[in-house]
């Protein structure tokens, strides 16, 4: 059964995350964070998590940051980017530091499904 952590500040948005993860994968357990805090605390209570989709500009900490913070900790989850940033460049730096995937805003939820099933394979 794989964890999946889902962080967005916005309540509605994380909803429409958990609802999506749970179309693309049935049998997931879904943890979700409303802050870079609560989200530190779910990686260390699901080191294994088999994916995480992370708001990259929540309050606290970037996106930038927790990957990082993941990487001193030792933990290498895959994480989906969600951006409403439209910057191009945002891609290859997402890529460059060990992200999976990075959608930017709007996408739509097939494009969500596809990018989670191209990082759970």
């Amino acid at each position: 059964m794989p964890d999946v952590l889902i962080a967005d500040d916005h309540p509605l948005f994380r909803d429409a995350l958990r609802r999506a993860v749970m179309t693309a994968l049935p049998d997931a357990q879904t943890h979700c964070a409303d802050s870079v805090h609560t989200l530190l605390g779910l990686i260390d209570q699901f080191p294994e998590a088999d994916l995480l989709l992370l708001d990259l500009h929540m309050l606290g900490l970037t996106g930038w940051e927790v990957l990082a913070e993941m990487a001193a900790s030792g933990h290498s989850i895959p994480v989906i980017f969600i951006t409403g940033d439209g910057d191009p460049a945002l891609f290859e730096k997402a890529m460059s530091i060990g992200a999976a995937a990075l959608l930017h805003k709007p996408f739509s939820e097939q494009q969500l499904l596809e990018a989670i099933a191209a990082v759970m394979e």
